[in-house]
């Protein structure tokens, strides 16, 4: 198969002049290691087609009036609920997600095409405002800015893209997705699930590399991108589209805390903590990385933990990680917390996988104590089931330590004293979202982002729909 791809083709994306053979992108089940699928890179010709064809969808997208745009993409909800069974099973089959987890996301996703199905409409309507002087009316109107790029990770690979396009099509732009590599099928999924509720071509799933995508980011076409990622991704893309003077809206890692004051019911707060942190095999970035705990309580809190986490069961409640190299990665950050002199209280890399479909993703829900500033899992982001137990000695120390971190994604406070966990809430915790009694959660009606390395921008709610659209201020006179 020739590696030569058409000049014409080339120079509408702007793409490098030389001959380069298509990536490949095995698809490998990181339950049993096997190779299922094997993906080829689309050709700088193909992508060249899809963009320009995403263009003129969007040209005639952008004319149908909001409500209707709405409309449009509502049956979507049951389409997703008709074929969850099998996006779970695909999920189960490129990430490791337990398929009662995957067939939960799936719901999700249904839910948010409801709520916006329901209040979408309302979010893009013009807003009033007082007539300047001399004029008869001015106003703000939300008209779509083009074609956005969404850059969508793993870990959700249904609920990401869902949570992204959705509002973001309604808004009336067009969206090209790069799903993460593993995750291409349930790319093209997303693709056939929108196909006809949509002008031809507005959605489309691309197979791409990393050189293709910022590429495809340079296209003059492309006025946006979303990325939900790394924080190494996410500065990297937000650069580049800060240099294009693109608009980019980055949800990115967590390094939070679980604040665990000595007044609060510890059954609950543990209970919360384990749920968090084992779901999605920790694969999460608003899971609690942190628990920090009053001295009074810590020891009574580390039992309770130690008590619900051995209860959780491998392919129920938690799954593989998606890939060995992750898989060592967790290793490592233990097996160094532990050599700074942290202890391990149960799990850990040695721990025996429980089934023979574990391959070699497999890693136990671990609970580490005296994790301190300065330790590796107290300063880095743990993507796995790993939960970090630290002692503070009084609340003042608490809240101290939750904001030493320069993520800044979510957090939530334990107390039984509800105005005082508000006022922390709302005053002491620097994060873009804090939960007082429960863990954090995201939901279509409420924004959800965060501040410091963990992000730039909004997704969900009225703030994620208005993201990527020109705020655009009319005077009548």
């Amino acid at each position: 198969m020739s590696c030569f791809r058409p000049r014409a083709a080339r120079a509408a994306l702007g793409l490098a002049r030389h001959r380069r053979c298509a990536a490949t992108f095995p698809q490998v089940n990181p339950r049993n290691g096997q190779t299922f699928h094997v993906y080829e890179a689309m050709s700088e010709d193909t992508v060249g087609q899809i963009v320009e064809k995403a263009n003129v969808a969007f040209q005639e997208w952008r004319q149908v009036p909001a409500a209707e745009r709405v409309a449009a993409l509502a049956p979507l909800a049951e389409r997703l609920r008709h074929r969850a069974d099998e996006a779970a099973e695909l999920m189960c089959q490129e990430m490791g997600k337990p398929l009662a987890q995957g067939k939960a996301e799936v719901m999700k996703c249904a839910y948010l095409v409801d709520w916006y199905a329901e209040n979408g409409a309302e979010f893009l309507k013009d807003t009033e405002y007082p007539a300047l002087p001399g004029f008869q009316k001015s106003f703000v109107t939300y008209q779509p800015l083009g074609l956005i790029l969404s850059i969508m990770p793993w870990n959700f690979p249904m609920w990401q893209v869902v949570r992204m396009g959705v509002p973001t099509l309604m808004a009336g732009n067009g969206v090209l997705l790069k799903h993460a590599p593993n995750c291409f099928g349930s790319s093209l999924l997303c693709e056939e699930l929108l196909k006809d509720l949509l002008p031809d071509g507005l959605f489309r799933s691309m197979i791409l590399d990393v050189p293709q995508t910022n590429k495809v980011l340079e296209h003059p076409s492309i006025q946006g991108v979303a990325l939900t990622g790394s924080e190494v991704a996410g500065r990297a893309v937000a650069a580049k589209a800060g240099s294009l003077l693109k608009k980019a809206v980055v949800e990115l890692g967590g390094s939070d805390a679980y604040a665990i004051l000595a007044d609060c019911d510890l059954d609950m707060a543990a209970e919360a903590v384990v749920n968090a942190r084992v779901a999605n095999s920790g694969q999460t970035c608003i899971a609690p990385k942190r628990a920090i705990v009053e001295k009074s309580v810590k020891a009574a809190f580390e039992q309770k933990v130690v008590e619900k986490i051995s209860r959780k069961k491998y392919g129920v409640d938690y799954g593989p990680l998606v890939h060995p190299v992750g898989r060592d990665q967790v290793a490592k950050q233990v097996v160094e917390t532990q050599s700074q002199g942290a202890k391990l209280l149960c799990g850990g890399p040695d721990v025996k996988v429980p089934t023979s479909d574990c391959g070699k993703s497999f890693f136990p829900p671990t609970v580490l104590t005296d994790v301190r500033p300065g330790m590796t899992a107290f300063e880095t982001e743990i993507f796995g089931p790993v939960i970090s137990i630290i002692e503070a000695e009084d609340e003042l120390e608490v809240i101290r330590l939750a904001n030493q971190t320069h993520y800044g994604l979510a957090g939530a406070i334990f107390t039984s004293d509800l105005q005082k966990g508000e006022r922390m809430a709302v005053k002491d915790i620097d994060a873009g979202m804090c939960f007082v009694n429960d863990f954090v959660r995201s939901d279509p009606s409420l924004p959800f982002g965060g501040v410091k390395s963990s992000g730039l921008g909004r997704e969900c709610a009225a703030f994620g729909m208005l993201e990527f659209v020109n705020v655009k201020t009319i005077c009548v006179k």
